[in-house]
């Protein structure tokens, strides 16, 4: 009974680990999609175009520091980019 069930356990533990890992997109994030999402408009962010590229292309995901760039204010979040088949997803958190 515990030889049939130990490793079903272990297989289901690899799968489960491997599938929450981020792995880098399929085809490679290019420069021009990165700037159709006019992140450098929205947000104030330190980080380089291709710092943010290279970031995408080797994990598929990347949280930076920056801020909400809204006259007057200044409001400063998290901001995560997700490398997906359907193109670059943005999220904001508050800091």
């Amino acid at each position: 009974m515990h030889k049939k069930i130990f490793p079903l356990i272990i297989v289901s533990l690899v799968v489960f680990l491997l599938s929450s890992c981020s792995l880098p997109p399929i085809q490679p994030v290019t420069r021009m999609e990165l700037m159709k999402t006019r992140i450098y408009n929205k947000y104030i962010i330190e980080e380089s175009p291709e710092e943010l590229l290279y970031a995408l292309n080797t994990r598929g995901e990347v949280i930076v520091e920056g801020k909400r760039n809204v006259p007057g204010m200044e409001l400063p979040i998290y901001v995560k980019m997700m490398a997906t088949t359907d193109g670059i997803h943005i999220n904001e958190y508050d800091r």
